[in-house]
């Protein structure tokens, strides 16, 4: 029996983990129980977003000075860049323990994969889906989730295409999906989110991406520069867990659909008519959200920009705007927001997921 635990904690920096360390220092956090670290950074979230990699290096070098090199390495390090608008820098620290006796089940649990390193030329194609899907299934079985209607939350971090990357298929006769880096992100992000909907039973084994009909409503994927494979994070409940957390998911039909959100923490004992009081945000320890500007162009009949500003992103709006909608229901700012929701969720929307302590 494993007991799971998360700690929130504030980042002043891409490479600040002074808040991990005192913990570690002060007996809190046993190194040797941390499973994945979540962080949210204070960069572009495209391409050229090297803030992930330089927090993926300060974290590594603080795990190296307490676990021996192949532990490390079995730590899942998923970095989302992008803090727009009023989101804040964080980090979520997800830990396995062994289980107290007389601890409630079923409970949190986390499980993780890796996938072997994808060839440039399979970024945003059905073979890239078959290896998420075989990789959700394994994190599944890691964390001892017996059934896909246990699973709330999947985290997959993907590898995008760069220049130097698909020189590599040129030099090989092979042609990458793409030739636009930044694309490559939403083809990497959409064809990993049909991977794990694959995983979950949500779409057939043989769908492919593209089709906007087609998503997950439990995963978030993020695309990054510092990796050439995948690492995949899953969450649900399971009766091999027992402990004080839970976890729930909803699902935002647009950027503004917060209804959804606001049942789902209902279901966690947050039952609130308006913004959480302070003594239930205190419960609540992490939030983990898809936001995407719609293809249509529109939330609910009115125009927007996003998709037509040549100077900012549409996943930079996007994530600032889902970050405001959700921090005015849950009352803080360090939300795990992240841009670009192909195939997670339905369009111009997106999954959800709440980790909470039991009232």
């Amino acid at each position: 029996m494993r007991c799971a635990g998360v700690h929130r904690l504030e980042a002043q920096a891409p490479d600040d983990v002074s808040a991990i360390a005192a913990l570690i220092e002060a007996g809190r956090l046993a190194p040797g129980s941390i499973v994945a670290i979540f962080g949210k950074t204070e960069g572009n979230g495209c391409v050229n977003d090297f803030t992930r990699a330089f927090a993926v290096s300060a974290l590594r070098a603080l795990l190296s000075r307490h676990l021996p090199l192949a532990e490390v390495d079995r730590v899942a390090l998923v970095m989302s860049g992008g803090t727009e608008g009023a989101l804040s820098p964080h980090w979520l620290v997800f830990t396995s323990d062994p289980a107290p006796g007389g601890g409630e089940s079923p409970a949190l649990a986390i499980g993780r994969a890796r996938t072997r390193a994808l060839l440039p030329e399979e970024i945003g194609t059905p073979a890239q889906s078959a290896e998420v899907a075989r990789g959700v299934a394994a994190a599944m079985a890691d964390a001892g989730i017996t059934g896909p209607d246990a699973v709330h939350y999947v985290q997959v971090k993907c590898p995008l295409l760069t220049p130097e990357r698909i020189a590599q298929a040129d030099a090989r006769g092979a042609a990458t999906a793409t030739r636009d880096t930044l694309k490559s992100m939403a083809l990497s992000r959409g064809a990993s989110a049909l991977g794990a909907a694959i995983a979950l039973g949500e779409v057939p084994g043989d769908a492919e991406p593209g089709d906007p009909a087609l998503y997950c409503t439990r995963c978030g994927a993020s695309a990054g520069v510092e990796l050439e494979d995948h690492e995949i994070v899953v969450m649900g409940l399971s009766d091999s867990w027992s402990g004080p957390l839970l976890i729930d998911h909803a699902v935002m039909s647009d950027s503004i659909d917060t209804e959804p959100v606001r049942a789902a923490l209902a279901r966690l004992g947050l039952d609130a008519p308006g913004q959480l009081a302070p003594a239930q945000r205190a419960r609540l320890l992490a939030v983990m959200a898809k936001a995407e500007a719609a293809a249509s162009g529109r939330v609910r009949g009115a125009r927007h920009v996003m998709l037509s500003d040549s100077d900012i992103s549409h996943t930079r709006h996007a994530r600032a705007f889902v970050g405001g909608a959700l921090a005015s229901l849950v009352g803080f700012t360090d939300l795990f927001v992240s841009g670009g929701a192909e195939h997670q969720g339905p369009d111009g929307g997106g999954p959800v997921a709440l980790i909470a302590r039991r009232s």
